[in-house]
């Protein structure tokens, strides 16, 4: 113990005098320096000491329920829709926010969806630069243009249209996050939005769809199965589904292919994200996320074939 005459000091600021001490190690300490424990008050190394001993808590999915109760990756993924949305209008003005379909609320046509939007590869009218159409088929994948699959779930048709989607993330996927971890969590949103750019690259035409909807809608498949491995009500979620659902089939202009694909793709990944034995957990649950990535580029590569 560290003092001036009798009076104790604190061990990390030697010119304040202290009767306060460390209940974990004894030494003594300001009041600056000391931090609540569940008996008396710790100095800073101590708090350190025992975080570093102290197991991560582990949800029922197998995620860091600390790491995951940040929402990071919710966040990031937030932003990243965000930054998209900037660099369009930035690339092509405020036509890019406003100005296009549901009377104006959505956006109109900009250079970045026309570079990232996904493109179905069945037959179709197909609009030319000189104004001209003719019926045909465009295969991004022939052409080199495989990154839509993943860039078509980072872009938006407007303003309205990102501010929905970013909405129905933020709400569902921190609850998600902190259930399953920040690596499962993004690795289901990924493989949820791939499968709904999927989906659309099977089943229309050449036409551009943007959107990150495919991927929540995969988030709400899975959250429902989450819950009902708990035991906790989902009925309220269910009903939320379906009036998605309603509205997608119903509202013109939605991508039927990419909703659905989506919610298929995110309720088949959810399976062993909540289903798998404690043993191996981890790896059951990745490798399952694989083998789904794996299908969806071998579906998508036979698909380009049977094209050309």
């Amino acid at each position: 113990m560290t003092s001036v005459g009798q009076v104790p000091v604190c061990y990390r600021h030697p010119s304040r005098e202290t009767y306060l001490s460390c209940s974990r190690c004894g030494r003594p300490i300001c009041p600056d320096c000391m931090i609540p424990a569940s008996v008396g008050h710790q100095c800073p190394e101590c708090v350190r000491e025992g975080s570093r001993n102290q197991r991560a808590a582990v949800t029922a999915f197998g995620g860091d329920a600390r790491a995951g109760a940040h929402g990071y990756v919710t966040k990031g993924l937030i932003a990243i829709n965000v930054a998209m949305m900037i660099i369009g209008l930035l690339m092509s003005g405020t036509g890019s926010l406003f100005g296009g379909g549901w009377g104006g609320l959505l956006g109109g046509g900009d250079s970045l969806s026309d570079w990232g939007g996904m493109i179905g590869s069945q037959a179709g009218l197909c609009h030319f630069d000189d104004g001209s159409t003719a019926r045909c088929a465009y295969d991004v994948i022939a052409q080199g243009e495989s990154y839509r699959f993943l860039t078509s779930i980072f872009l938006h048709a407007g303003l309205l249209h990102l501010a929905l989607n970013m909405w129905a993330l933020w709400v569902v996927g921190r609850v998600i996050e902190q259930a399953l971890g920040p690596l499962r969590f993004l690795a289901l949103y990924l493989v949820a939005g791939l499968g709904g750019s999927l989906a659309v690259y099977l089943f229309t035409g050449p036409n551009l769809t943007v959107g990150a909807s495919g991927a929540i809608f995969g988030l709400f498949a899975a959250l429902f199965i989450l819950l009902r491995k708990v035991g906790r009500d989902a009925s309220q979620l269910l009903v939320l589904i379906v009036i998605n659902v309603v509205f997608t089939f119903t509202i013109s202009g939605i991508s039927i292919p990419g909703h659905l694909g989506g919610l298929a793709t995110g309720a088949i990944a959810a399976l062993p994200l909540a289903y798998a034995p404690q043993k191996n957990r981890a790896l059951i649950q990745y490798g399952a996320l694989g083998v789904m990535f794996v299908a969806i580029v071998v579906i998508a590569l036979l698909r380009s074939l049977s094209i050309t």
